[in-house]
């Protein structure tokens, strides 16, 4: 596969759950995920705000951004994340289907909040 451009995601460190699903897309990837740098949005706020994103939203939602520097967030993200594996391609692009995509951004946010209500980080 060819060198793809370098990603880097924001995503909650502090949260279990995120860190295995970090370990399993890296095992997935393989050599398509050394040009993915993942950063702990817990130790980054001021980079993020630099990029104009609030620490509190990127807590609520994983950002990625692109070569390019632009930023992707929610399912939009992951999507882009998962067309790097080829084991994930079909399903960012189930993902990426309107109706969808709605819906699990809405059960995507839902589960976000209830995670950080039970953890005591939702203020």
């Amino acid at each position: 596969m060819a060198d793809l451009p370098p990603l880097k995601v924001y995503y909650d460190a502090a949260c279990p759950g995120c860190r295995r699903d970090r370990m399993r897309y890296e095992r997935w990837a393989g050599e398509t995920g050394r040009d993915v740098v993942w950063c702990d949005l817990n130790q980054h706020h001021e980079q993020l705000r630099e990029k104009g994103i609030d620490p509190q939203a990127a807590l609520m939602s994983l950002h990625v951004e692109d070569a390019q520097g632009e930023i992707h967030e929610g399912m939009s993200a992951y999507i882009i994340l998962m067309r790097r594996v080829p084991r994930l391609k079909p399903l960012a692009w189930l993902i990426g289907l309107p109706g969808i995509n709605q819906g699990l951004r809405y059960l995507y946010d839902h589960w976000v909040r209830r995670r950080l209500k039970r953890e005591g980080r939702l203020p």
